[in-house]
């Protein structure tokens, strides 16, 4: 029954997909923007979003939450559609990247560090951006449920996104391990629940959060770049590049896990429908 059901949604995504290419990039994000405004509230997540928002924003009413989700639901659409014509984003300049010169010195310097970041807005460019800045990079990611629709988006990821794709895991964290003594920077969401972590606050609430950026700079003394980016108009982006942390050799795991949750913090509290806010993560 779980197969058919996933079956049905990858012929219904492919009808869309051939229907956003017919009618181009412009057009197809504001009609699947406009389409998951309206049916994301009916979808079980957004009750998520909505228990996510109480815990993050205690204060804020009802109205604006409604309106932040909707706002949200719109972003996810345009996403979505954007899938499609991602190729278009490569080296374009719909992508205006802040601080690119860090970026530029960790390449010159053949350093390695670990990125981080959540998911805010059309996240796979960030990746891109790092990339095509010349910076030998890995990006883990975590496989969709729907067996028949994976293939394909890790198709594009590795084809136009990133090349070296690591499944989240025991065995994923492994090939980061190699990787990254091999000099590949690693570059992961810190923003998602995981089962492999520790309970750290995010909006002074315990969420299970991921240590593999902690342990990375435990055994290697690296540095953290946090990035960021978030959707100015349309299909127009700014990406944020912030200053690499450099954290004191006896900081503790908890401690280092903390701090960038701090970071990923003021990120979402920047434009709070920017973030999608459906993952369980306070579960």
């Amino acid at each position: 029954m779980k197969h058919l059901k996933y079956f049905l949604q990858f012929i219904i995504i492919l009808i869309l997909f051939l229907i956003f290419k017919l009618i181009g990039l412009k057009f197809s994000t504001k009609f699947s923007g406009n389409l998951f405004r309206f049916i994301g509230p009916l979808f079980r997540s957004n009750k998520i979003s909505n228990q996510n928002l109480a815990f993050a924003f205690p204060n804020m009413d009802e109205a604006e939450k409604r309106n932040l989700l909707k706002n949200m639901w719109f972003n996810y659409g345009c996403i979505f559609a954007e899938y499609v014509f991602i190729k278009k984003f490569i080296n374009s300049e719909n992508v205006i990247i802040e601080n690119k010169n860090i970026l530029e010195n960790i390449n010159a310097n053949s350093e390695r560090v670990i990125f981080v970041s959540g998911h805010f807005n059309n996240f796979e460019l960030m990746a891109m951006h790092i990339v095509n800045s010349g910076i030998d990079l890995a990006a883990i990611y975590r496989p969709l449920n729907n067996i028949f629709l994976n293939p394909i988006m890790e198709k594009i990821r590795k084809k136009y996104i990133c090349k070296k794709q690591v499944k989240k895991g025991v065995s994923g964290t492994k090939d980061l391990l190699k990787l990254f003594k091999e000099g590949t920077s690693i570059a992961l969401m810190i923003d998602q629940r995981v089962s492999q972590g520790i309970k750290c606050d995010l909006f002074n609430k315990k969420a299970y959060t991921t240590t593999i950026p902690a342990q990375f700079v435990k055994k290697f003394n690296c540095r953290i770049v946090p990035i960021y980016i978030e959707r100015l108009k349309d299909n127009n982006f700014k990406l944020k590049v912030y200053e690499p942390i450099k954290f004191k050799e006896n900081e503790s795991l908890e401690k280092i896990t903390f701090d960038l949750n701090k970071v990923l913090e003021s990120m979402i509290k920047e434009n709070p429908d920017q973030w999608i806010w459906t993952h369980n993560r306070w579960k």
